[in-house]
């Protein structure tokens, strides 16, 4: 049997200008891990990671737990995390006073309650396809458009490598939660509830071969998880 090991990226910069990209806490997030697969003696055969910055500095950590034989590495957008952006600035500009919402709300939001609150009725809107970006909208991706490239990136990996293949993902939440929805075929609606629980650089593992799939392992601190850490566990 195959491996893949998704890994979320380390929290990475809410609430600043620019979100994508390691916060302090996140880079000492993933250094952790990657002290700990060192530990382990942990290898991989191929290490793929999204474009995104954040997923690209996480994978950067990773690969210096293995400097003297680096796996061979790739940058795939299939990986990348849907943009939430583009499904706030819609829902607050055609939904949010209708539900009693204010619509007048500063990007970017830094008041995490607030966030929460406004991105799940985003997203539920997302999910139902009743977000309709304008011209201004160029960033925005449905949630069908993105379902499908995660299940390519998926399926590509899966049929490029066998025969025992590693390969490490560095990546998102809502990409992990997809990747679960493909292997446990659970409801759309369970993608955004899982991806809530994903924490900043956990582990999650999927086995494949003589085509059949299944996950052995979600959302795992094994790094983190023990006395005097659990300080350095965030959703966000």
């Amino acid at each position: 049997m195959s491996e893949i090991i998704l890994v979320r990226h380390g929290q990475a910069s809410f609430g600043q200008a620019s979100y994508d990209k390691l916060s302090e806490l996140g880079v000492s997030q993933v250094r952790h891990l990657s002290r700990h697969w060192n530990g382990l003696g942990e290898t991989f055969d191929q290490i793929y990671m999204g474009s995104l910055q954040r997923q690209r500095e996480t994978a950067n950590e990773l690969l210096m737990l293995a400097e003297s034989n680096p796996p061979r590495s790739y940058v795939d957008d299939s990986f990348n995390e849907y943009n939430g952006d583009p499904l706030i600035r819609i829902y607050l500009r055609d939904f949010a006073a209708s539900e009693g919402m204010k619509s007048d709300v500063k990007m970017p939001i830094r008041d995490e309650r607030l966030f929460q609150r406004i991105f799940e009725k985003a997203t539920s809107k997302w999910l139902c396809d009743q977000l309709v970006p304008n011209e201004d909208d160029s960033d925005f991706e449905s949630w069908g458009t993105f379902k499908r490239r995660v299940y390519s990136g998926l399926d590509g990996i899966m049929s490029k490598y066998s025969n025992g293949s590693r390969t490490l993902v560095s990546t998102s939440g809502g990409v992990i939660a997809t990747a679960l929805q493909r292997v446990l075929n659970f409801p759309d609606e369970q993608v955004i509830q899982t991806n809530w629980m994903v924490h900043n650089s956990s582990v999650t593992r999927i086995r494949y071969g003589n085509g059949k799939m299944s996950v052995t392992q979600f959302n795992s601190l094994p790094h983190l998880e023990r006395e005097g850490m659990t300080g350095l566990i965030t959703y966000r």
